[in-house]
């Protein structure tokens, strides 16, 4: 009877370590994305609250952030330049994220994710890469998009038809 116990014992011990093995992984993945959550609403948070350093405490030294105007792509020490009078001012800009996806590379140490913003322009949408410095998620890479409804493109492509052509025929002149 006490082998039958034992026996029994060291099967359920492994039953219990096998389960917890299989769902460890997710586990991380859940409180990697949880993670990763919190530190881009506390990144929003920063700009809205135009705390300069906090905002760019959560950027990594190489990290890019493209605008909505198609001249906007910014070199971390550009887009400081740029941004500090606003942040000085104490009106940054604030962005509310409505939805959010996060999609969590295989090392846990990489990710990306899309985001849609109630902003001062409206709905953008935000997309970007995050990547963990020590046990901190940083903004790598971000885009800023202002999301237009499909029927006011052609509208919109009107507005900007001059600006776009300027801008192409510099683009290829270089």
């Amino acid at each position: 009877m006490k082998k039958i116990l034992l026996l029994l014992a060291f099967l359920i011990c492994g039953i219990v370590s096998a389960t917890a093995q299989v769902a460890k992984p997710e586990v991380i993945k859940e409180n990697q994305k949880k993670s990763i959550h919190k530190n881009l609403n506390d990144w929003h948070k920063a700009a809205a609250n135009a705390n300069f350093e906090n905002y760019f405490g959560l950027m990594t030294e190489d990290a890019v952030f493209i605008g909505t105007d198609a001249t906007e792509n910014w070199q971390l020490e550009e887009f400081k330049s740029f941004s500090r009078p606003y942040f000085e001012a104490g009106k940054a800009w604030s962005f509310e994220v409505l939805q959010r996806n996060i999609y969590l590379y295989e090392n846990t140490k990489l990710a990306w994710f899309d985001e849609l913003l109630s902003t001062q322009m409206g709905i953008c949408r935000g997309s970007g890469v995050v990547s963990k410095e020590g046990k901190t998620w940083k903004v790598k890479h971000y885009v800023l998009s202002i999301a237009v409804p499909n029927e006011d493109v052609e509208e919109l492509t009107k507005i900007k038809k001059d600006f776009d052509t300027n801008l192409i025929q510099e683009l290829q002149n270089n």
